[in-house]
C-alpha cells in the first residue's frame, strides 16, 4: 500500500474544482432536518440539570431553610429533573425521525443527483 499515493490523490480532491452547490445544499437540508432535535433535546437536558441540581442542593441543605420541608421539597425537585433527563433521549429520537421524515424525500433525490454526476 501506497501512502504517498493516497495522499497525493488525497490532496488533488481538495484542491480539484468542484460542484458544490449541491453538496452545501444537502448538508444545509441535513442540518435542517436535525436541528430542532437538537435544540429541544439541549434545552431540555440542560433544564433537567439545573432542576436537579437545586433539588439536590435543597435536600442536602445547601440552600433553603434546612426545614424538613425545604429536605422533602427538594427530593421532589430533583426526582422532576431526574424525569426530565430520563425522558430526553426518547423524545430525542422521536423528534429526529419525525425531521428526518419530513425531509427525507428532498436529502434522497437531491443526494441521487450528486452520485449520478460522478
Amino acid at each position: 500500500m501506497n501512502t504517498d499515493k493516497i495522499y497525493a490523490e488525497q490532496l488533488a480532491n481538495e484542491y480539484a474544482p468542484k460542484d458544490t452547490s449541491k453538496v452545501v445544499a444537502l448538508r444545509k437540508l441535513d442540518k435542517k432536518a436535525k436541528l430542532p432535535a437538537n435544540i429541544f433535546t439541549y434545552s431540555l437536558g440542560i433544564l433537567s440539570a439545573l432542576v436537579f441540581g437545586i433539588g439536590m442542593c435543597l435536600g442536602m441543605r445547601v440552600i433553603g431553610s434546612g426545614s424538613t420541608a425545604s429536605f422533602v421539597a427538594g427530593i421532589i425537585i430533583g426526582i422532576i429533573g431526574m424525569i426530565g433527563m430520563g425522558v430526553n433521549l426518547p423524545i430525542y429520537k422521536k423528534l429526529l425521525e419525525k425531521g428526518k421524515q419530513k425531509y427525507a424525500f428532498e436529502i434522497i433525490e437531491l443526494a441521487k443527483t450528486i452520485s449520478d454526476k460522478e
